[in-house]
């Protein structure tokens, strides 16, 4: 193979560049609410206003005539405390710009994040959408839960880590949120996820990997999630889903989430051929040869949520 095929099967390896609007999708993504972008465990909005979490996704969706909000919640805590916060955002927009609600999009815990909101301040959206998110729980954090219990001298010592890191990442993003890793344990496990359902029950399925109600208290629910882990030579961050992967046996996940557990309300789709950072186009938008693109199918949906009146 010649040098110059190997660049080319390169470039097509990393690089999957957004595709141009044509003239009459100007107003593609143009929704009646605006979209609020939120970020999951140990993500941010922006590092230092350079490096996106949902990277390429909100000048996409711009650039079709949407109105973007990337909010900005602790990296790591509860999902009741993360919603909170996420509540005192969305009203200090509706103070600012005369909103009347939102169509909140939640990748991996951004998905139990606005669901609270939903729940408890159905007022102040009108749809969600979660991305990757363990609704069920993640057995990634059930393990971390068994390796390190109540009592054990190491439990400390990873929580007050993740709480630094958690506190840097914080910092890079020009915020200053509470972090509290051992909340984010408990809330991404299956118990903390059984009774997190049991008080926000809105939008989950009442059978066993099926689709949840598509409306509750006027609020439309949609869900998608993807099932690849190792999908891209490139990309630095997949050994670490390979071995998360490990914890869920002949389920299919996406290195984090299990198949089944990313349902809720409408499942658009569950089996992208992405692993969990894929699903927001990272790292630096790197991810199989052949999978869709995380930006195309988000710009699809905001032109689905426009279709729909939202």
């Amino acid at each position: 193979m010649t040098y110059r095929l190997l660049m080319k099967l390169f470039a097509l390896l990393c690089v999957h560049p957004v595709r141009k609007h044509q003239p009459g999708a100007i107003h593609h993504t143009q929704t009646r609410h605006p979209i609020v972008l939120v970020h999951g465990l140990l993500g941010f909005d922006s590092l230092l206003g350079i490096y996106d979490y949902w990277y390429g996704v909100p000048t996409d969706l711009r650039s079709g005539g949407a109105r973007v909000h990337i909010a900005n919640v602790s990296s790591s805590n509860y999902s009741e405390v993360r919603g909170e916060q996420l509540i005192r955002e969305l009203d200090s927009l509706r103070a600012v710009y005369r909103y009347t609600k939102f169509n909140l999009i939640g990748h991996s815990h951004g998905g139990p994040t606005i669901r609270y909101v939903a729940s408890v301040r159905p007022d102040l959206v009108a749809s969600i959408t979660s991305v990757g998110s363990p609704h069920t729980g993640s057995k990634v954090a059930d393990a971390l839960a068994t390796v390190l219990p109540e009592g054990s001298p190491l439990r400390p010592l990873v929580a007050g880590f993740v709480d630094a890191l958690s506190a840097v990442i914080e910092f890079l993003s020009g915020d200053n949120d509470p972090q509290y890793a051992l909340g984010a344990l408990a809330s991404l496990s299956s118990s903390g996820s059984r009774a997190f359902n049991t008080r926000h029950p809105q939008g989950m399925p009442t059978t066993t990997c099926g689709q949840g109600p598509s409306v509750v208290n006027g609020v439309r629910y949609y869900s998608w999630g993807g099932t690849s882990v190792l999908t891209n030579v490139f990309d630095a961050s997949d050994p670490m889903l390979g071995a998360g992967s490990l914890f869920f046996g002949f389920e299919q996940n996406d290195g984090l989430v299990g198949k089944c557990s990313s349902h809720l309300g409408v499942v658009l789709r569950d089996d992208y051929g992405w692993n969990h950072l894929d699903e927001v186009n990272q790292v630096f938008g790197l991810r199989g040869l052949f999978s869709s693109s995380p930006v195309s199918v988000i710009r699809a949906h905001a032109n689905r949520l426009k279709n729909a009146g939202l």
